[in-house]
């Protein structure tokens, strides 16, 4: 059995390994530590507990990171508020480091949401256009293999949502720390809470500045992936699913207009509404990222399709006259081409990512 210098050793040195991100779970970090502290195994009935090892995390993060810590604390819980209302159909709850204040670099905020499927706050999330991921785990525990459900959903701040039946929102959840209930708040009360812990903040205008502060490359990214999974008439699209073909659009925009960034967006955006609305995309897409575009480039995705009837001479006389008053007229036939064009399969096309990060390179050096 550790003496007691030995065990204010393995709590420091546990502690050391999980700030550091070198380890995650509790019970590796004290065993970890207690192998190096007394050179050999210990009972882990002798080993420290989880509250004591959460102290002394707290204790380095107050070391290592001062009064910026409370700044992120309140920016973590004002986001936690943000995806809260967004998913408020499925009664969230916030739990861990963000509500009850213990977090240290690069703790992620944790909610629990209740729901038959993860596709149903997938979707939410999807027309808010957040980028996310649904990661199905099974862990082993006391004996018993389990699956959890968890949406990552990327920003500021990591969060990760786990998804339960609807019958589990009143389940009282065990902590692994306390070996008590977990603390836990629902949407009311969180926003009860928050009124209180920051009395001078307006909670609403709050959300609302962060809701403009999006980066709008992460909405672009988040409307884009789903189009892998749209797949098109072979009739019409011979290349495959409706993302190919819009990376196929915008590589032969970029090798047409390479600096019209507006116009670039138009080619790699102009279908993403087939994973929201196929029987209207167009509108469905637009309404998705109209806070998001310039009039220019929504200009050109809203009559993409008349300038197909264009090309091949079926656009009735009237609806002709009306487009080519506009000073877009020409960059609306050279998207129309390169739509046509963007359906051979088989061809390299660039990543996603390669696509954005060139958008973006576009838009720091126009200012």
């Amino acid at each position: 059995m550790p003496n007691d210098k030995q065990r204010r050793r393995i709590v420091f040195e546990a502690a050391r390994l999980m700030y550091h991100r070198q380890e995650s779970e509790y019970y590796r970090a004290k065993m970890k530590a207690a192998r190096k502290v007394c050179q050999g195994w210990v009972k882990p009935s002798d080993l420290p507990s989880n509250a004591e090892i959460r102290a002394e995390i707290q204790r380095f993060s107050w070391m290592h990171e001062g009064d910026d810590r409370h700044a992120r604390l309140r920016d973590m819980r004002i986001e936690a508020l943000r995806i809260m209302r967004l998913l408020t159909a499925f009664r969230p709850k916030i739990i861990g480091s963000t509500l009850t204040g213990h977090i240290r670099e690069g703790s992620d905020i944790d909610i629990h949401a209740f729901a038959t499927s993860a596709d149903s706050i997938a979707g939410q999330l999807e027309q808010a256009g957040l980028v996310h991921e649904v990661e199905r785990k099974r862990v082993r525990k006391h004996g018993e293999e389990r699956l959890f459900t968890h949406v990552h959903v990327e920003g500021k701040f990591p969060i990760e949502v786990t998804v339960y039946a609807p019958d589990k929102a009143s389940y009282v959840f065990k902590s692994s720390i306390t070996g008590k209930g977990m603390e836990r708040m629902s949407l009311p009360e969180f926003e009860q809470f928050l009124a209180v812990e920051y009395p001078d903040v307006s909670l609403d205008a709050a959300v609302i500045d962060v809701e403009a502060g999006i980066d709008r490359f992460q909405v672009y990214r988040a409307l884009l992936l789903p189009l892998a999974r749209v797949k098109q008439d072979r009739r019409w699209h011979p290349e495959g699913d409706a993302l190919y073909h819009s990376l196929q659009v915008f590589e032969l925009a970029r090798d047409a207009l390479p600096y019209d960034e507006e116009f670039l967006l138009a080619a790699l955006l102009h279908d993403v509404g087939k994973a929201i609305d196929p029987h209207d995309h167009v509108a469905a897409g637009l309404e998705a990222l109209h806070e998001f575009i310039t009039e220019r480039t929504g200009w050109l995705i809203l009559h993409h399709m008349e300038g197909h009837a264009l090309r091949d001479g079926t656009l009735g006389a009237r609806a002709r006259r009306r487009l080519q008053h506009s000073e877009n007229f020409e960059e609306l036939l050279l998207l129309a081409e390169c739509d046509e064009g963007g359906r051979e399969p088989g061809v390299q096309v660039p990543e996603v990512e390669e696509c954005l990060d060139y958008v973006r390179e576009l838009a720091l050096d126009n200012g």
